[in-house]
């Protein structure tokens, strides 16, 4: 996914939105990781400096909250659920083969842009344990056998 460019005045608008607003930051920021995908760093100085702001607060922010990501995210963002259910139909074995089939840790994106992987506490489809979703695509009773194949189609759809 290829970074915009910070349009000259996008910033401003959006803090002038915002700006006596309770909360404002978070909700700039929410926003703004609607539109990019994440916060990229030229945009969080950016509204250091529209909002005048310190760069350290905004990184608190950023850093605390686990919705707010300062990479871009991949093509393909899979969530696989380790809530009860799930995990005690063997979620976590769905997990170590995801990590192990494309070489990433929780958290990461692959090299090429293309997965991201992300472990959940809930994605509400516990009589589906254990459950993977793939951007908006549910998959319901996924086996570490079957992990290979639908991660196949994502990577020849690309």
């Amino acid at each position: 996914m290829e970074q915009e460019k910070v349009a000259d005045g996008a910033i401003s608008e959006l803090a002038e939105k915002w700006r006596d607003k309770k909360g404002s930051l978070i909700m700039v920021l929410h926003e703004i990781q609607n539109r990019y995908g994440y916060v990229p760093r030229d945009v969080s100085l950016e509204l250091s400096r529209v909002l005048d702001i310190p760069l350290a607060r905004i990184y608190e922010v950023i850093t605390f909250y686990n919705y707010f990501k300062l990479n871009p995210p991949g093509k393909f963002t899979i969530s696989v659920c380790l809530g009860t259910a799930c995990y005690l139909r063997g979620a976590a074995e769905i997990v170590d083969e995801v990590k192990s089939l494309l070489n990433i840790k929780e958290g990461e994106t692959t090299a090429d842009g293309l997965f991201h992987l992300d472990v959940v506490r809930c994605l509400g489809c516990c009589g589906l344990a254990p459950v993977m979703k793939i951007n908006d695509q549910i998959y319901g009773k996924v086996t570490r056998g079957e992990v290979m194949g639908i991660l196949s189609k994502y990577k020849k759809e690309d």
